[in-house]
């Protein structure tokens, strides 16, 4: 398993992309978090479930030092649910860096 730290980093990475990209909100969805489905993909955008739910996750799990899942693949959602949108390479890119800590 990869430390708090390196994991913390790549999030901290993550949430840079999304502001660098103009993609951070400043409150979640109503009503986003009831009956979401996976990845949030029945209420939010996909951008929405990163800042919403995996990065606050994530941050959580640092913060109590609780047990990461034992693999990811928020990449491979990523990568199709981007799809065609030139500027989101980069965050792809990031998530699946994310992935490979686990």
């Amino acid at each position: 398993m990869p430390s708090y730290e390196v994991v913390e980093r790549k999030i901290d990475e993550i949430e840079a992309e999304l502001k660098g990209l103009g993609r951070w909100g400043g409150r979640p969805p109503d009503s986003a978090f009831e009956n979401m489905g996976p990845f949030g993909m029945k209420t939010m955008a996909p951008e929405q479930w990163i800042q919403w739910v995996l990065i606050p996750r994530v941050r959580e799990i640092i913060e109590t030092k609780g047990e990461f899942p034992s693999t990811s693949e928020v990449s491979v959602w990523a990568v199709r649910n981007f799809d065609g949108d030139e500027d989101a390479g980069r965050l792809c890119m990031l998530l699946a860096q994310f992935d490979c800590l686990f």
